[in-house]
This record gives structure tokens, sequence and C-alpha cells, in this order.
């Protein structure tokens, strides 16, 4: 089997200074130089991989969804709820759970996988993953959700996405 692994993620904006700016408070990514092309880019290192923001304020957000991987989701949450641009995008489901006392709702797997969906200015869908939820101080992130409460589904879950990172997921 061929290797492979992210290189970059490109991903189309309508106002590239407002989701740049996003990107640096919520993330405090390192900007990398990008070249002088017709349309306006804006490049960051994430971990081994690149994010590229690509200015074109014809085109609505291209991405479905990516996950980034945080090495610390207490203050990656607190910037996220500071953050004017930001917003959060909590699963449709019959259980009732939602924003609940201004804290929008973060999910975890059976795993032990933390999983917290928000939104860029562009309207890009961004997965937070964190490793273990039993880390997580519930005192910061009081909305915390088992996501098989939300998605029961009768197969399996999904599994661990930190075999990358090296790092196991809770017992659960």
């Amino acid at each position: 089997m061929v290797g492979v692994e992210y290189s970059h993620v490109t991903i189309v904006v309508e106002n590239l200074d407002e989701t740049a700016e996003f990107y640096e408070e919520v993330f405090d990514v390192e900007e990398l130089p990008t070249p002088n092309w017709d349309v306006p880019v804006r490049w960051y290192r994430i971990g081994e991989a690149q994010l590229h923001l690509l200015n074109d304020p014809s085109a609505p957000a291209a991405v479905s969804h990516y996950g980034l991987h945080v090495d610390e989701f207490e203050p990656v949450y607190e910037s996220v709820l500071n953050h004017e641009s930001a917003t959060f995008e909590p699963f449709t489901d019959r259980t009732g759970h939602g924003i609940v006392d201004g804290h929008p709702p973060v999910y975890y797997l059976p795993t032990g996988t933390v999983q917290w969906y928000i939104r860029d200015p562009a309207g890009n869908m961004i997965e937070i993953n964190y490793p273990n939820v039993e880390d997580i101080d519930e005192s910061i992130v009081p909305n915390i959700v088992e996501r098989t409460d939300v998605e029961p589904g009768n197969g399996p879950h999904p599994g661990d996405i930190y075999g990358k990172f090296g790092i196991q997921p809770a017992d659960g």
C-alpha cells in the first residue's frame, strides 16, 4: 500500500483577512510565505500539513469539513467562544442537546475521542479533535455529550483517529 498523508487543504474564502485572523487567533498557527499570484492567498503550517486560504468573494465555501487535532482543548474552546466570527455546529438530534447557558455541545465517542464542530468566518466546518474526554475540565467545557446519545446508530462507531499522532484514546 502507498503511504499517503495530507500535504495541505485549500479552502475558498470570501473575506481573506477575516478568515486569516480567525485561524491566527483561535489556533495560533504559523503563517508561511506565499507565492505572488493573481488571487490573494494565505498559507499556514498546521502540524506536518498546511492550510491554504484562497480569496474568492464570488465562490461559496467549498469544503464539507476537515479535522484538526489540538494538544490542549480548553484554550481553543475559550478562544472560539470569545471570537466574534466563530459559529457552532450542533448536530440535529431528538434528545435536546444544544447550546446550554451559552456553551455549545462538545461530543465524544465511545473511544473517548472528543469532536467539536465549529465554522470559520467563511462557513467552512472544522472538526476539532482531542484524544481524551476524561482530560477535559468540565468547569470550562460544561456541555459534553456522548455522541451515541445524539446518533445512536446500530453499527460500529468511528474508531481511533489518533494512530497518526501516537496517542491512545481513552478506554471506552
